[in-house]
């Protein structure tokens, strides 16, 4: 799709079905682009990739405590008496001590433990004992729920007081990271061809803003922490082995080991991950469609008495959800399996070797403990490292569906495009055609002109093209051949913002939002004076029934003015249109909710109103269309008739004559 502006506003179907599975170089492409969004938070980032550095150093210090009360005070063993060298960074403290009684010993331990609890939340030398700051709500096994964790994780590889701060900071950037991510997803929805969704369940796009989203958190996070991390950990915990037990160099790389051995033994289910993870998601995005449709249409479904096959469907399309997220942990529990099991068989032999060493007496009982630590230390790290690839595999599917959708074709302006200061002439269709993404035929062969000052009704049988006629004036879709002149300009080749605000739409569907009556009118116009709103509601007809509201304007409408009849919701609307004194106005079927007396001071407004203004009216009842000063009749895609209300009727056996006289029988029948 070409970047003109016709081109860029063809109708098109947004597939969001994706067929196509995720290769492992289509998911670095991901990660890479992923990463791109860490640029506006790079120095917070930053921030936390020192914290995370900076909490390596506090567990070194962890196994010291044990040694110490096992080897100088439940063994009575002199301080430097023991076979293990004493590193820089407890040799003071140790020299200190030297020459204490046990019982001094114990208590200079404790204390040091309390310490280390209150700072990091850490005592002791298992891991069990080591506390990490993290907080999240209670989730389901499903995708959803799991990833609205993610969408606010904090989290910090330390716990007490210093974890407590880091979680707060991290918690900030990970919301900070997803509001930013979601808010540029629903930007480029928002600027998507109005065509892009009319066949599709919105209930997908908005499982791909709230639930895929993010994805993104957990990929910045561990591809911009691990890499670093991990190494410096190693470098770390192995180099203070290797200081301490220069003898047993085998035990370090014996937890080096377990960086290809964590990828090869996982590095197969990878594939899998994704296409599980890809069937979990689009399984939870059905279920959140089929409750969006069933809530949607509440009325048509209780009035139908459908409301057990509805619980039926929405049943199906969740218990679909939960099978496939099962299917994925099936795989990720037969991953954790096959790279667990060289990491059992490699800490058994650490385990016998140090269990040797400690017989032999090169070791000390206390040194067994100091030993195994950072042995197990070193390996969390090698493994981190080593399973990089297959942790971020499940992030894969979600970075996907967000992407496709933002590589959607957007509408966008042609180069050079101008902008538009008011209308002064009209609007000129030469020769337009329009055809439907799938080639069926919509619009054929359609001229005509309209002029400011004057009101044009677009009247024929359903699905003869009138709301699709009118739709391309404002570029909601574009025609296949032919133009459309505004001023004697293409509009294709006007700023596509500037065009339309030179229009005001009402939809033959009446869309209200969730707020004041006040602020849905003022919409069109942000700021418009209540003056011009009661304005625009008195010539609508609907100052009335507003000023009967509990608040008069300021009545909050609730969730698509559920409060409101038909009628009403559709003269606020008409109302919105009209404050927004724009130099168009389009109405889609404006009177059609409305009762006679209301629509006769509606075509009395027209008239008035066309005095400044070119008005297109769509309509079916003649009531509305009689105020016209030209009527087009179309059928099947054309323009069967054109002229004046009075020269339509003239002609016998006409097409829009017959269209009265139908109405007319059935008006007297009725």
């Amino acid at each position: 799709m070409t970047s003109g502006a016709g081109a860029a506003t063809r109708p098109g179907r947004a597939r969001l079905e994706e067929d196509e599975r995720i290769s492992a170089r289509q998911a670095l492409a991901l990660y890479a682009r992923a990463l791109r969004y860490v640029g506006p938070f790079r120095l917070r980032f930053a921030g936390k990739l020192a914290i995370t550095l900076a909490s390596l150093f506090p567990p070194l210090l962890l196994p010291w405590p044990v040694k110490i009360v096992i080897d100088h005070v439940i063994e009575g063993l002199p301080i430097g008496g023991t076979p293990t060298p004493l590193p820089f960074f407890v040799r003071p403290l140790l020299e200190a001590l030297a020459g204490s009684s046990a019982f001094d010993l114990l208590l200079w331990m404790l204390g040091l433990q309390l310490a280390l609890l209150l700072a990091i939340g850490a005592f002791g030398s298992s891991a069990r004992e080591n506390d990490r700051a993290d907080a999240w709500l209670a989730q389901g096994q499903d995708t959803a729920t799991q990833t609205e964790n993610a969408a606010s994780a904090g989290f910090s590889f330390l716990g007490g007081l210093l974890g407590l701060l880091d979680f707060r900071f991290t918690m900030r950037l990970t919301q900070a990271l997803n509001h930013h991510y979601r808010s540029r997803l629903f930007e480029r929805i928002q600027a998507l061809p109005m065509a892009s969704f009319g066949d599709e369940r919105v209930g997908d796009a908005v499982f791909r803003v709230m639930y895929d989203t993010p994805a993104i958190t957990d990929v910045c996070y561990r591809l911009l922490l691990t890499p670093l991390a991990a190494p410096c950990g190693i470098l770390l915990s192995a180099g203070v082995l290797a200081l301490l037990f220069p003898g047993a160099p085998g035990l370090v790389l014996a937890a080096l080991a377990l960086i290809p051995l964590s990828f090869l033994a996982t590095l197969p289910f990878a594939g899998g991950i994704r296409r599980r993870g890809e069937g979990s998601r689009r399984a939870g995005a059905a279920t959140t469609a089929s409750i969006e449709e069933g809530m949607a249409n509440l009325l048509a479904v209780q009035s139908l008495g459908q409301g057990e096959r509805e619980k039926r469907r929405v049943g199906r399309d969740s218990e679909t959800g939960f099978g496939a997220h099962r299917a994925l942990l099936r795989v990720g529990l037969g991953t954790f399996l096959a790279g667990l099991l060289p990491g059992a068989v490699l800490a058994g032999w650490v385990f016998l070797q140090v269990v040797d060493g400690v017989i032999a007496g090169r070791l000390s009982l206390g040194d067994f403990t100091l030993l195994f630590t950072y042995f197990l230390q070193t390996a969390y790290y090698a493994v981190e490292l080593g399973a990089l690839w297959i942790r971020l595999q499940e992030d894969a599917p979600g970075l996907h569906r967000v992407f496709f959708l933002m590589d959607q074709p957007a509408e966008r302006d042609r180069p050079g495009a101008r902008p538009v200061c008011g209308v002064r002439e009209g609007v000129r269709y030469e020769d337009v055609a329009f055809d439907w993404p799938d080639g069926t035929p919509g619009l054929r062969g359609i001229s005509f002109e309209a002029r400011v000052g004057t009101v044009c009704a677009l009247v024929g049988p359903a699905g003869a093209g009138k709301t699709t006629l009118a739709s391309l004036l404002p570029r909601f879709l574009a025609p296949s051949s032919g133009c459309i002149r505004l001023d004697g300009v293409d509009v294709a080749e006007l700023e596509l913002a500037s065009l339309r605000r030179q229009i005001a739409f009402v939809f033959q569907e009446t869309v209200l939002f969730e707020g004041t009556v006040a602020e849905n009118i003022r919409l069109g116009r942000p700021d418009a004076s209540d003056a011009d709103i009661r304005h625009a509601a008195r010539v609508a007809g609907a100052h009335e029934f507003v000023e009967r509201l509990p608040l008069g304007y300021d009545t909050p409408l609730g969730r698509g003015g559920g409060k409101l009849s038909v009628g009403q919701k559709q003269r606020l609307s008409i109302a919105r249109a009209l404050v927004r004194e724009a130099p168009i106005l389009i109405l889609d079927e404006p009177t059609s909710a409305l009762d006679p007396e209301t629509e006769r001071r509606l075509v009395e407004t027209l008239r008035e109103a066309c005095r400044d203004r070119l008005v297109l009216v769509i309509a079916h009842r003649l009531s509305t269309v009689r105020a016209a000063d030209q009527i087009l009749f179309l059928q099947d895609g054309r323009v069967a008739e054109r002229g004046s209300p009075s020269e339509l009727l003239a002609r016998p056996g006409g097409a829009y004559r017959r269209f009265v006289e139908l109405q007319s029988r059935g008006a007297a029948a009725a």
